[in-house]
């Protein structure tokens, strides 16, 4: 039998996925990041009708429809005043294809990628394919992104550093002055800045601000994404946008590795775009509730947590044992440490169900503390 590639020894299947296939049908699931909204009625037309008209059954351009393309320069205008050209995006499966492809397109061997610890799985894990070697940074006490820490990272091999707002596993923030500084770094260091903007609408506290926003040298990638935004999660659409030099080298590995995102979720995602912009709204303002209602029962039991203003995500201190009584309880939550080893001691809790499962979930989570902690 040959052997594996060594890139491939070097990763793990994710702990988010271990604990959710672990988990019964019967479980509370407060272990997957997806929103339990419909995706809305109008991008679900909108595929329907491109498939029945025809227009869904060749390849698109590599780069997406132009519609779709066009839609979201329109709201990179609208929503953070940044001149986007439709030809400078790339329509890609999801925001984890978006962020491969910045990797890969940008990354050798032997370079240095700078991840927030705790972060998203995905940044330690796409990293090692490309053959580079993860840096993770602690983040502040608040969960924040620190940009000194970043800062104080960078060696002669750091060739990007990643940065994520709001967050996951967090929920944090990152404030203005703090996203200015990720620009600032990327231009002063010239390394690059991928900013992951996924949860982009579902801000409690504070405004969401983009590193594009003060960095007008090229050295920042922006990945954002459908499924957060609009409850596409399934429908795998979401685009990357930088310089026309930066877009075209990642063109080269999306059209190897893709060729183009699922015509009939382009449709979908085109319409989400242009259409009703109260429906994340609406998803941003039940998040915001179900936040409070979690952090009342965390305060009720005794469990710190630093306030999340933004996803839909939660990461409490807790004592050794307590994701195992929890699951033993029926209820999925995930070990902080699947989040880098500074999530050590905490759980990442994910409040999008329903509020009344969340109830039951907070009870038997205040058990569970109850029952780790005698």
């Amino acid at each position: 039998m040959t052997e594996f590639s060594d890139r491939v020894e070097r990763i793990s299947i994710s702990g988010i996925r271990e604990v959710f296939e672990a988990a019964s049908e019967d479980d509370i699931n407060l272990g997957l990041g997806q929103p339990d909204f419909p995706t809305p009625d109008h991008a679900r037309e909108a595929a329907v009708e491109a498939i029945r008209a025809g227009e869904a059954d060749a390849y698109t351009e590599n780069r997406g429809i132009l519609a779709l393309r066009e839609a979201i320069a329109e709201k990179h205008e609208r929503d953070q005043g940044i001149d986007v050209h439709p030809d400078d995006v790339i329509a890609t499966a999801g925001g984890s294809e978006a962020l491969h492809i910045a990797l890969e397109a940008h990354v050798d061997a032997g370079d240095e990628v700078i991840i927030p610890d705790p972060g998203f799985v995905s940044y330690d894990a796409l990293t090692k394919l490309t053959g580079a070697t993860p840096v993770p940074v602690p983040v502040r006490d608040d969960l924040t992104i620190d940009p000194a820490a970043i800062e104080d990272a960078i060696t002669e091999d750091t060739k990007a550093f990643i940065v994520n707002s709001p967050g996951n596993p967090t929920g944090a923030v990152s404030p203005g002055e703090d996203v200015k500084e990720f620009a600032r770094i990327a231009k002063e260091h010239d390394v690059l800045c991928i900013s992951d903007e996924v949860y982009e609408y579902t801000v409690f506290e504070g405004q969401h601000h983009s590193p594009m926003e003060f960095e007008n040298g090229g050295n920042v990638v922006l990945v954002n994404s459908a499924s957060k935004l609009f409850s596409m999660t399934g429908w795998r659409v979401g685009w990357v946008t930088a310089t026309s030099e930066r877009v075209d080298r990642m063109l080269r590995v999306h059209q190897y590795a893709q060729a183009c995102t699922s015509a009939p979720a382009q449709f979908a995602a085109e319409a989400a775009l242009t259409g009703d912009m109260t429906i994340p709204a609406d998803m941003t303002e039940s998040f915001e509730r179900r936040r409070d209602l979690l952090l009342s029962g965390l305060e009720a039991a005794g469990i710190d947590c630093p306030k999340p203003k933004g996803a839909f995500y939660a990461m409490p201190e807790v004592p050794e044992g307590f994701v195992e009584e929890c699951l033993d309880r029926g209820v999925v939550v995930v070990p902080g440490e699947a989040f880098g080893e500074q999530g050590k001691g905490r759980v990442r809790i994910s409040y999008a169900t329903d509020e009344d499962e969340l109830r039951k979930a907070i009870e038997i989570m205040q058990e569970a503390y109850e029952a780790v902690s005698e």
